[in-house]
């Protein structure tokens, strides 16, 4: 039995976009704007209450800890409402959940909060094939850190002590995140070049969703 711990925005969904114009949503009264690759460089793979430390800090205001959860708690309606009207899941997705849920447990591990990954595997029909959820309401830690797969493998002990598991990545903090756990992880090209991927310490990295097929997935 092999477990898959899918990311989930970049991966699944093509959701990143639209969690970028809600962080701008949020930060535009304080002055300040992120721009698409300064995005992808610096804040991709962090948790919203991440993106918000690290991009204030960075203007010489670091927030205090209620600013930021109040900065979290306006981000996701703002992302929710945007998000329903550009709901786009990546081609193969909603197949490679479901296919790789009659091989093993799957998990979603994600920086995301749980409220936006549950609308959209509702969106998806794919809350009945997912195990578990490992969001950013879990983990006071976020990816780059293990902290996040180390709490999915801790909840798939209930499936064996424990079962094989592979990590599905677009990020190259997911990658740090998955590998800092001791996890197996194949990447896809769906945020980052290949060569990037493959650098920052990918087992595999593919172009697409179609190339995650069973055989790579499961190692052998």
């Amino acid at each position: 039995m092999i477990a898959t711990l899918f990311d989930f925005d970049g991966v699944l969904v093509d959701s990143e976009p639209v969690h970028l114009a809600a962080f701008n949503d949020v930060l535009a009264p304080h002055g300040v704007a992120i721009a698409p690759d300064e995005y992808a460089a610096r804040y991709l793979s962090l948790d919203d209450a991440g993106v918000f430390r690290e991009v204030l800090s960075r203007t010489g205001n670091a927030p205090t800890g209620d600013e930021v959860r109040a900065m979290v708690a306006s981000k996701t309606p703002r992302f929710l409402e945007r998000f329903a009207d550009a709901f786009r899941v990546f081609p193969g997705a909603i197949e490679l959940v479901a296919r790789r849920a009659e091989r093993g447990p799957v998990g979603i591990v994600s920086g995301a909060l749980e409220q936006e990954i549950v609308f959209a595997l509702g969106k998806m029909g794919l809350l009945g094939k997912v195990a578990f959820i490992v969001s950013a309401d879990c983990c006071t830690l976020s990816k780059p850190e293990p902290a996040p797969y180390l709490l999915a493998l801790e909840k798939l002990r209930i499936f064996g002590d424990p079962p094989a598991a592979v990590a599905i990545e677009d990020s190259l903090g997911g990658i740090a995140s998955a590998k800092g756990a001791g996890l197996r992880c194949v990447a896809v090209a769906h945020s980052y070049p290949l060569d990037d991927l493959a650098r920052a310490g990918a087992d595999r990295a593919v172009s697409d969703l179609a190339q995650l097929t069973d055989v790579l997935l499961d190692g052998a």
